[in-house]
């Protein structure tokens, strides 16, 4: 795993922090409920293509398949 992972991780998480904070203050909850929820489909998306790699290299090093 590289270290620009967490680092994209990270900014994909402080940008959605300061977006929740300024929906929220501006009355949009639902805005900033769906902000949240937009920003953790995207970190699971790339966490999931990770541990495909992941699992890729599992089977590569056992010989499965």
């Amino acid at each position: 795993m590289d270290v620009d992972l967490i680092f994209k991780i990270a900014a994909v998480g402080i940008v959605v922090a300061v977006l929740h904070q300024i929906l929220v203050r501006s009355g949009r909850e639902e805005q900033a409920m769906m902000t949240t929820l937009a920003g953790l489909i995207v970190v699971l998306m790339m966490i999931v293509y990770e541990i495909k790699d992941l699992f890729d290299v599992i089977k590569n090093v056992f010989g499965l398949w």
